[in-house]
């Protein structure tokens, strides 16, 4: 059964009782007339709820249990995906995977984000929070994308990079600038997709590329509204109000001109349809591969770099 979050009461209360129609095993036309104007009044409460979500409301969804992973858009777009591990220095951090793949016939690298889909992989992943070794790795796959002229495309979703001593010990800060870095150097195109939480550097990162696309539910933020929240009125609770200050939001930072574009979701959220969305993605990127498949390497570049310093003038102005 879907979970359902705690603004969806009313959806829970229609989905229980098409439940125990079902239940009944009764094929006759009444159950069949009465579960078809049960579903309709599902679609239409639903509707009406996800066409007013507030920003608080956002976050609970793009950090949904059952939201699309990392796993799920490999899967789902590309086909013979090799993973490749570790940064060559220290470790393999999971919370960051990425490796070669195949996109219409053409070789990519795709880097994510991965939370984890149960209790024991987010922990093994961090809960998505990559240490310095997890940036490091996608440097050095970044690298090779260079290197043999592979587009990359970044799956972020994240409540930002690890704040743990140990992660400050290896040079958390300098590892995702490292990785900002590269991200603006590489000669290749780089199409980044938020389809969850966009938390603060951690999520800069991965994202900084000639594309920068949001899921319609998806945030990208400075910080978590909770953060924001203990800093400015040290009260955790009080992130709702957080959320609404933050304008983290896809509409709110498509009207910044942070980003370039907004997929819309299948009703009731990415999960509710995790093939309806990936194919959504998917033709963004046929899209985005074909408008850069006949630019030179310097126009790449350029493209990024002026991309980001009219971001910065917009905050100067």
């Amino acid at each position: 059964m879907q979970n359902f979050l705690d603004f969806e009461k009313p959806l829970l209360e229609i989905s229980s009782k098409i439940e125990e129609l079902r239940l009944l095993k009764d094929d006759s036309k009444n159950i069949a007339n009465e579960l078809s104007l049960l579903q309709e009044k599902y679609d239409k409460v639903q509707f009406e709820i996800y066409s007013k979500l507030t920003p608080w409301q956002k976050v609970k969804v793009c950090r949904h249990q059952d939201r699309p992973k990392f796993v799920n858009y490999v899967d789902y777009i590309f086909k013979d995906f090799t993973s490749l591990s570790g940064d060559r220095y220290f470790s393999d951090d999971y919370s960051i995977q990425g490796g070669l793949a195949d996109f219409d016939g053409k070789t990519v690298i795709v880097i994510g984000n991965d939370k984890g889909h149960d209790i024991d992989s987010r922990v093994k992943n961090n809960f998505g929070m990559a240490k310095p070794e997890g940036y490091r790795k996608a440097i050095r796959l970044m690298k090779i994308a260079d290197k043999f002229n592979f587009p990359v495309i970044t799956f972020i979703d994240t409540p930002g990079a690890f704040p743990g001593v140990d992660a400050e010990d290896r040079g958390q800060s300098i590892a995702i600038a490292n990785s900002i870095k590269c991200c603006l150097e590489i000669s290749v195109p780089i199409f980044s997709f938020i389809v969850g939480e966009g938390g603060s550097g951690g999520a800069i990162a991965l994202a900084t590329g000639n594309k920068v696309v949001m899921l319609e539910h998806s945030i990208y933020s400075v910080i978590s509204p909770e953060g924001c929240a203990s800093i400015l009125w040290r009260d955790s609770e009080l992130a709702d109000k957080a959320a609404n200050s933050l304008k983290l939001t896809s509409e709110d930072l498509s009207e910044l001109k942070i980003i370039d574009q907004i997929i819309s979701e299948p009703p009731g959220g990415a999960h509710t349809n995790i093939s309806e969305t990936c194919e959504s993605i998917k033709k963004y990127i046929f899209e985005f591969m074909q408008d850069y498949e006949n630019k030179s390497r310097d126009e790449i570049i350029q493209q990024r770099k002026e991309k980001f310093l009219e971001i910065g003038k917009i905050f100067l102005i």
